[in-house]
């Protein structure tokens, strides 16, 4: 039997095997539910569709200024805090970076704890964990808190007491393979992804069964049409049919086997169109001269059936990738009007500087405009093939091994990184998050080696020629591509906003503000500096009658890797570090939670 007509027979048996296995599930429409409360907050992006927007209005831009920090929790852990707590009903479980300490706090009770789970891990996965040992929160589903643990070990616990249900291995760190993402529960499954772009790791998404931790299915970025879940025929990319084995035809040999393409980001769904949607992040190696083609389907954009994992759509934003674009952002779903029409819209932020408008129902490439003027390595996107037009002086690959590729922008940490944009449906605008960063790049031959990393470029970063800031937060109109305003940060922006139906949008800077400023005008009014730098995301939610406003602090992610690991070299910490090294006389290390109401 030929090699085609085995992988179609797997292919079959396995779409076979999937429609039979999924069920529907009451968990889901619970947590539906639950979503649209808006006293609690019990997704890390608020809910399925990845908005990041409280219908509270208690908090306004009348009395923003007023807001007070009203209690604080030390998390004990002094790495880089992401994410943000869970609020459900009136129990607050909040997490941290590596060892990934969950406390369950008593809101009822000036957040006394109720439990504290604390796994213990082997701190051999700190050295395979690429840019710090973040974690970007849990997930509450059926009664049970997911944790996606830094050695790759998914956790179930008793929400009500912390007890350990199910606990499944969904990686090797032996080989690269860590977790940071947050899991996202849909239905009666948990879906997570895995990290390691750095050590080769073949990247993919897996949807454990919630009530036992059993695998539902796992499809692969990159690899055959069995691995990857694709159907030639119904699979499309742009409205055509992909073909079959479209990622191994894009591979030289085996190469797809350490490819990369992995899946650390943000999940959101669709539950009318039961579609998931996520991005996969970088092919293995950063040095494009090794490997040759598009390197499908690393940096792409999926959309999945929740059931089967089956691949409805695809569109890859960077083949090729020379600069190490993760395409991981997160995907929000608004219902908004593009040139007129109305359009149920993915937009997506992406690392390469350019923002997309899509149909999520067909994958239209609708919008791709640069959401940050200095990005330099492209001119624009070519509508009708979905490929951005690379500029030959800032292709790494046209350059070729051993050569510095100067004033590349953005830097590798991207236009944006994983620091989730937030959208408002009082607006129709979205509140981005951004970094102003460009970079030296200078890719050499790596050889790869399990668990060892598989690199292959030098880096180093600073802000744009002739400008001394290092990020931006600013107004976004998805229909249009354009900025609508633009305020200034002395660093980039790296924690996640958030949109409130009082008018006011909220995020914090690595300095270690909390700011608030005008949905409508970018005007800044108020700010608070808590004890550590923030590059965790802003969380809202209403208790005893009061809006709250709360935020992890903490310093460390890739932009503050140079603080949380301790480095000193310009280029150590792939490229980041030279370009931060003024953030230590801003502030220091230190996880804690600050919450915050109007007195």
């Amino acid at each position: 039997m030929n090699q085609r007509k085995k992988v179609l027979l797997s292919w079959t048996a396995l779409v076979a095997a999937s429609l039979l296995s999924s069920q529907p599930s009451l968990a889901n429409d619970e947590l539906s539910k639950m979503s649209k409360d808006p006293k609690q907050w019990v997704m890390q992006s608020g809910d399925y569709a990845n908005q990041r927007y409280s219908p509270l209005k208690q908090i306004t831009t009348a009395n923003v200024k007023e807001l007070r920090p009203v209690w604080t929790f030390s998390t004990g852990v002094l790495r880089g805090h992401e994410g943000g707590p869970l609020i459900v009903g009136d129990v607050m479980y909040v997490h941290t970076p590596f060892p990934n300490v969950v406390y369950a706090l008593d809101l009822n009770n000036q957040g006394r704890i109720l439990w504290k789970y604390e796994p213990k891990q082997d701190p051999s996965v700190i050295p395979v964990m690429c840019c710090d040992t973040v974690n970007r929160g849990v997930a509450y589903g059926d009664g049970k808190i997911i944790l996606n643990q830094a050695d790759a070990n998914v956790v179930a616990l008793d929400a009500k007491t912390g007890k350990e249900l199910w606990k499944v291995a969904n990686g090797d760190p032996k080989k690269g393979e860590t977790m940071t993402g947050a899991p996202v529960v849909v239905k009666d499954k948990v879906l997570v992804g895995i990290s390691g772009g750095e050590f080769g790791v073949q990247g993919r998404m897996t949807a454990y069964n919630l009530k036992d931790g059993s695998v539902a299915w796992k499809a692969y970025s990159v690899g055959p049409d069995d691995q990857i879940l694709f159907d030639p025929q119904k699979t499309t990319s742009l409205g055509k049919p992909v073909g079959a084995n479209s990622s191994l035809s894009t591979w030289q040999g085996d190469q797809w086997k350490t490819g990369g393409g992995a899946t650390w980001g943000w999940t959101a769904y669709d539950p009318q169109l039961n579609l998931i949607y996520y991005g996969s992040g970088n092919p293995s190696t950063w040095n494009p001269k090794q490997r040759p083609g598009d390197n499908k389907w690393s940096m792409t954009i999926f959309a999945r059936d929740a059931d089967t994992g089956i691949a409805k759509w695809v569109y890859q934003m960077t083949p090729h990738d020379e600069w190490d674009y993760d395409g991981v952002n997160e995907m929000i779903l608004a219902d908004i009007k593009v040139k007129g029409t109305p359009v149920k819209a993915l937009v997506h932020f992406d690392r390469n500087g350019f923002a997309y408008t899509m149909n999520r129902e067909t994958g239209e490439l609708l919008v791709a405009e640069k959401y940050d003027p200095a990005v330099n390595w492209a001119t624009h996107v070519d509508m009708k093939t979905g490929r951005p037009e690379v500029v030959a002086q800032y292709s790494t690959d046209h350059n070729g091994e051993d050569h510095n590729t100067k004033g590349v922008c953005p830097a590798a940490l991207g236009s944006k990184d994983q620091q989730p944009a937030a959208y408002s449906p009082e607006t129709g605008l979205f509140y981005v998050p951004t970094n102003h960063v460009c970079m030296d790049y200078e890719p050499f031959k790596v050889s790869y080696t399990a668990g060892q990393p598989y690199v292959g470029a030098t880096l180093s970063m600073f802000p744009p020629k002739g400008e001394t800031h290092l990020g931006n937060f600013i107004a976004w109109d998805a229909s249009s591509g354009k900025i609508v305003w633009s305020n200034k940060e002395t660093f980039s922006v790296w924690s996640g906003a958030l949109t409130t139906a009082g008018g006011v949008a909220f995020y914090g800077t690595l300095e270690g503000y909390l700011k608030a400023v005008d949905m409508k005008t970018g005007k800044e009014l108020y700010k608070f500096k808590t004890p550590s730098g923030i590059i965790g995301n802003v969380t809202s939610y209403e208790h005893g009658g009061k809006q709250y406003i709360a935020v992890l602090s903490g310093v460390g992610g890739w932009a503050g890797i140079g603080m949380a690991a301790g480095l000193g070299g310009d280029s150590e910490g792939l490229g980041a570090v030279g370009a931060y090294k003024q953030l230590a006389n801003y502030t220091q290390l230190g996880g804690v939670l600050t919450v915050f109401a109007l007195p």
